[in-house]
């Protein structure tokens, strides 16, 4: 698991000069900013930590300064974090002052370049020079990402709690990490599925497996029934992504292939790109419909 190798250097103190993190969720990649952030004392991330995004709302400053920033001795001249998101928006033009740096970085200086999704071509010949980390976690790591999650905020999950968790919220891993920010509040060291049940569901009387219960046996009533009640509380991007990896661990057991699943995963697919694509307002009613036909 990348994120487990990237987590494992920030153990060592991040001892390489420039490292390159790239991954579809955006979550992971903040995730890492924060951690390689708190790399640096507290009372010194003012004078130690700059931050930069090629993609932000702010006016950016031109990347010459940016390089300067990771050349300037840090306060006290101990080590200082430089951190750029977005680094997928920077100009070709600007590739030769970045090059120019990873030739020959700063000693006091830990260059973090963020990547948003799979890496441009332009930075291939880069990331050969430097300590490029994929961070996306596969979906046959989740399991272990969210016991690992879990340890880091002081308490052990079972792997019957966590697969519990991953078929309610699905594989969205800012989800994931929002309920387990949840279960810490209860003060346990040791979480099973039961302690978790009424935090996830909440007041509901549904969660995502009578969902998919329901499809399964095509119970049209009570699929729109669980659906609304759903609704009440989660996302519909959410239920699709938890629907979705139902289906998929569904599919992976199931030898018979009682079901078409490469349409089930294609009305999926469509229907996250409608989501997003038009603001979460693309009705799940719609899809739901569409798989209880196939």
């Amino acid at each position: 698991m990348s994120i487990k190798h990237f987590m494992q250097e920030i153990e060592k103190g991040l001892k390489a000069p420039v490292y390159f993190l790239y991954a579809e969720d955006p979550y992971l990649l903040k995730e890492a900013s924060l951690m390689a952030e708190k790399t640096i004392p507290g009372g010194e991330r003012d004078f130690s930590v700059n931050h930069f995004d090629l993609d932000g709302i702010d006016d950016v400053p031109p990347f010459e300064q940016i390089m300067d920033a990771a050349n300037t001795i840090p306060f006290m001249g101990k080590q200082k974090v430089v951190i750029i998101e977005n680094i997928q928006e920077l100009a070709k033009k600007d590739m030769e002052h970045l090059g120019r740096y990873t030739a020959n970085p700063s000693p006091y200086c830990v260059l973090m370049l963020l990547h948003r999704g799979s890496p441009k071509a332009q930075f291939k010949e880069l990331m050969k020079e430097v300590k490029a980390t994929p961070l996306d976690v596969r979906s046959q790591e989740l399991p272990l990402w969210i016991k690992e999650k879990a340890l880091r905020k002081g308490f052990e999950i079972t792997n019957e709690a966590a697969e519990y968790l991953l078929g309610v919220i699905g594989p969205d891993i800012g989800l994931l990490s929002s309920e387990l920010e949840k279960v810490t509040l209860m003060g346990k060291s040791r979480i099973d599925t039961e302690d978790i049940v009424g935090i996830v569901r909440g007041s509901n009387d549904y969660d995502v497996f009578d969902l998919v219960n329901a499809l399964k046996g095509r119970d049209s009533q009570k699929v729109f029934r669980v659906a609304k009640t759903l609704q009440e509380t989660q996302e519909s991007y959410g239920l699709l992504g938890a629907i979705n990896w139902h289906y998929s661990r569904m599919s992976s057991r199931d030898k018979g292939k009682t079901v078409s699943y490469d349409k089930v995963f294609e009305l999926l697919n469509e229907a996250d790109v409608r989501i997003k694509t038009s603001g979460g307002t693309f009705p799940l009613e719609y899809v739901l419909i569409r798989l209880l036909r196939i």
